[in-house]
């Protein structure tokens, strides 16, 4: 038992695999609750067990269909909060709507900041989140708010297979994944290329050019999301037409919109490697992707939050001894 008092961790519903395996590796049950549908469309939550005077973690990626699976985040943590809950976490592996961070054209909205407002508004008490779209997002917030990073899980995967060296180059698909994309190719220590493109239109992208030789290489694409696959196909290809040997593509957060699976399957990418943020369909043919899990991850920053302790060593590797926490709760009506 942790200084806290109880933890209760509850799957609110678009991450039900990823939280049975959080769970799992912490050696605490899932909480009982219910999230249905009113013959109207609205939104039902119902907490079957006590949570008063309990450390909450509610884990729900905002991912497809988005407004849902907000709706059904803000109404646990209200229930939740109405309930006594001591400290409420929510655990977002997927943040969505964290692209509408900034005005670019007269009479924007800032979509993530309201998204933020909200949040805090419905009674959070701290945001746990992977791989915000613009590390700024943070500062929306008045909770403390973690930003894991997804990097360590791929450069671990990658290292692993001997994705090292100057034969491999690691490409940035756009000039938003410098960074990301550099400190990538840091630590496996190999040249760094970049794709300039531009976006004629909103899900749009053209290749405009390849900064750096990737000719007679594989190649590793680095980003932080997929959304409709368009940019990592075409850059895929205009690698290839530049001379790359073999074209792998990585990410953290595979949207996968629409017809997306299948750009990939029919692109020339070998493999796409991303982690479960997001639930992929089963129906979904993921023929040439690979899934790495982020749970112990989570796991982990699940545990420090719950007993006080830093969670900043998990922003440079990915953690490979999760301890449980307690023992076993029985579970009370």
């Amino acid at each position: 038992m942790g200084r806290n008092g109880a933890i209760k961790l509850f799957d609110v519903g678009s991450n039900t695999k990823l939280t049975t395996e959080i769970a799992k590796l912490l050696e605490i049950p899932v909480g009982l609750n219910k999230v249905e549908k009113f013959s109207d469309g609205e939104t039902s939550v119902q907490i079957l067990e006590t949570v008063r005077g309990c450390d909450v973690f509610l884990i729900q990626s905002t991912s497809c269909p988005t407004n849902d699976h907000l709706m059904e985040l803000l109404i646990m943590i209200d229930g939740a909060k109405r309930a006594s809950a001591r400290r409420i976490t929510a655990v977002i592996p997927y943040f969505g709507y964290a692209r509408q961070d900034r005005k670019t054209r007269a009479r924007d909205p800032i979509t993530a900041k309201l998204v933020a407002n909200l949040l805090t508004s419905a009674g959070a008490d701290r945001v746990l989140t992977m791989d915000l779209h613009a590390p700024q997002i943070q500062g929306f917030f008045d909770i403390p708010t973690d930003n894991l990073l997804g990097m360590p899980i791929l450069i671990a995967h990658y290292l692993q297979r001997l994705f090292i060296g100057d034969d491999l180059v690691i490409v940035g698909p756009d000039l938003g994944s410098v960074n990301r994309s550099r400190n990538f190719a840091s630590t496996v220590n190999c040249p760094l290329a970049i794709i300039e493109k531009r976006r004629p239109k909103a899900n749009q992208s053209e290749v405009m050019n390849v900064i750096g030789s990737v000719e007679g290489k594989r190649v590793l694409l680095v980003d932080d999301m997929i959304d409709t696959a368009g940019t990592i196909v075409k850059s895929a290809q205009a690698l290839r037409e530049h001379g790359a040997t073999e074209v792998y593509a990585c990410c953290t957060h595979g949207v996968l919109s629409g017809e997306a699976v299948d750009k990939i399957n029919e692109s020339c990418i070998k493999e796409l490697v991303m982690t479960n943020t997001i639930e992929l369909p089963e129906e979904k043919n993921i023929d040439k992707i690979r899934v790495l899990s982020v749970a112990p991850m989570f796991a982990e920053a699940i545990e420090r939050i719950y007993e006080d302790m830093p969670v900043s060593s998990l922003f440079t590797k990915a953690p490979t001894n999760i301890r449980p926490i307690g023992v076993q709760q029985s579970i009370n009506l």
